[in-house]
């Protein structure tokens, strides 16, 4: 970035430039556009939608399975209301199910969906009797079930305690201690925040395969371990169990393409102009007016604009803004996307409708996890490897066609973990193996192999898609495929200058941050675009601001 930019401009010229047209950048404009701005989105591919989108990926199958992004828990409803979205999120109606071998018999630890009233009734089996007799059939006991429960009735407090603070500016630490205090007791801060995730779940429970399952919410997409002393477990852990006050991961109806569709609709509704195919390759700005470069098939073109919001990863805006990239932590998933003739049956004899209906945990006990971050950290594919498996459509047929539906099939999602972008060759050879080994991580609890399940597309090949971080990156911009743009961070501020922001600053004045890179980013939530939109409003509000076209809520407050 020069200090004195020149500014050139093909009859072009807008009030804002959002750079990236997934969710959080649908937010952002929607948002910025209802204020009454003038909004143009760049967005590099071919469509708009990023990483929340829904493809028919095999030929000849009429399924439309959510490619990268699949379940929804952060997104806040105030953004629902306020943009007026057209989307549903429906509740599971089992929560999880891990098979296990214990003793040369199959069976498993089955969690129901407990009734919500600030998500509507949940259908199903409840949390009760069930669950709790496969806890005590295994363990000799009802003491996990209640550990169990008293663990999780713990984080629901924090969540309720904390999900208001992500649509206000940045509370500071100190704020934040004190509010889980009051919620939950003086514990919990060093519990969750101060000490390594694996301490509190060693010290509450003593199965190796449910401490396992706790520690899963600390490692999606993040390669941690449970004493990680850099706490990137815990921070990644809060994140899964904040969610709207509760946590619950939640199935949009239609697919991950029905929260990108309803963005894109309200976007259209408040005059946005959108450009895809167009990619950004330069902004300069001396902090009240920018100049976005970007190029197409048509040539390079330039927008002189009052503001840029970025939906994109730190190191990519660096290098738009002319700095040297930073380095971030890279992504650690595989995600292999499945269409079954039928789901497969269980050696435990639980009905496949059931355990595939909530989140079915693959060889991730807390000693397995282990092992795999280990493996991993040396360069090896962990084996076995670690995963969990979701079933849209046992929620949501929807995203099958009418003749789909009825011939029965389902689709399967299957996100392993422990797996970082240096584990896998550019040939394809270790995402070959890498697959087949979380498949037969399932194999061992089936009675027929998933395999032999699978639909045959219009070409006779089996209907499965594997995508690893490589991919994501190339696909997705995600530097190092990392599904959070970088590491995780704590949702409050992470020093005193912070307090207060919106944590989208770069630096810049009039250029933001409004991806999963920005603080309280990370997941589908659309929080950083909301962010770096109130931030653009305090900037207004210093000027003459704009004819406000609809409702934007601020927390629990209206903003003025």
């Amino acid at each position: 970035m020069t200090n004195s930019p020149s500014f050139t401009v093909d009859q072009h010229t807008t009030d804002a430039v959002v750079v990236g047209g997934g969710h959080n950048g649908l937010v952002a404009a929607a948002y910025l556009g209802r204020l009454g701005l003038r909004v143009t989105v760049l967005e590099r591919q071919g469509r708009l939608g990023g990483a929340t989108v829904s493809d028919q990926l095999f030929p000849g199958v009429e399924a439309n399975l959510s490619r990268y992004s699949y379940l929804v828990s952060l997104l806040p409803y105030s953004i629902v209301r306020d943009l007026e979205l057209d989307l549903e999120l429906r509740s599971r109606p089992v929560a999880s199910y891990t098979p296990v071998l214990r003793g040369g018999r199959a069976d498993g630890f089955f969690v129901g969906r407990a009734p919500d009233l600030s998500f509507g009734p949940a259908s199903g089996p409840g949390p009760g009797p069930v669950s709790a007799e496969s806890f005590r059939r295994l363990t000799g006991s009802d003491r996990e079930w209640q550990r169990w429960q008293e663990f999780y009735a713990l984080t629901e407090k924090a969540a309720r305690a904390l999900a208001p603070t992500l649509l206000d500016p940045l509370i500071g630490r100190g704020q934040a201690q004190k509010l889980l205090r009051e919620a939950c007791g003086s514990k919990f801060w060093e519990d969750f925040v101060e000490r390594p995730l694996g301490e509190v779940i060693e010290r509450t429970f003593a199965d190796d395969d449910v401490r396992g399952v706790v520690l899963t919410d600390g490692l999606i997409g993040t390669q941690s371990h449970a004493h990680d002393s850099t706490l990137r477990q815990n921070q990644c852990f809060l994140y899964h169990v904040i969610g709207n006050g509760s946590g619950e991961w939640r199935v949009p109806i239609g697919g991950m393409g029905a929260v990108s569709g309803s963005l894109i609709r309200a976007g259209q509704k408040a005059g946005v102009q959108f450009v895809c195919g167009a990619e950004a390759t330069r902004i300069e700005s001396d902090g009240r007016q920018a100049s976005v470069s970007y190029t197409t098939e048509q040539g390079t073109f330039h927008l002189n604009t009052r503001y840029v919001l970025v939906n994109a990863a730190p190191p990519v805006l660096d290098r738009l803004l002319g700095r040297p990239p930073r380095a971030t932590a890279p992504g650690s998933q595989l995600k292999i996307n499945m269409v079954v003739d039928r789901l497969p049956r269980f050696r435990s004899g639980l009905p496949s409708e059931q355990a595939f209906a909530g989140t079915l945990h693959l060889g991730e006990s807390y000693s397995a996890l282990q092992t795999a971050y280990q493996q991993s950290e040396r360069g090896k594919l962990p084996d076995p490897l670690p995963s969990e498996i979701y079933c849209h459509t046992l929620t949501d047929k929807t995203i099958l066609s009418p003749a789909a539906a009825a011939r029965g099939l389902h689709t399967l999602t299957l996100f392993g973990l422990h797996t970082p972008p240096s584990l896998f060759a550019a040939d394809g050879s270790t995402t070959q193996e890498a697959a087949r080994r979380a498949l037969a991580g399932l194999n061992q609890h089936l009675e027929e192999p998933v395999e032999s399940c699978l639909t045959m597309d219009a070409n006779g090949e089996p209907c499965m898609e594997v995508r690893t971080p490589l991919d994501l990156e190339a696909e997705l911009a995600m530097p190092g495929g990392n599904i959070f743009h970088g590491d995780l961070t704590w949702p409050w501020a992470e020093n005193s200058a912070q307090i207060g922001t919106w944590g989208v600053d770069t630096g810049v004045a009039n250029v933001l941050l409004c991806g999963a890179g920005a603080a309280r980013g990370g997941a589908v939530s659309g929080i950083p675009g909301r962010s770096a939109v109130f931030a653009v409003i305090q900037d207004l509000q210093r000027r003459k601001p704009p004819r406000n076209r609809g409702p934007i809520s601020s927390g629990r407050r209206q903003a003025r």
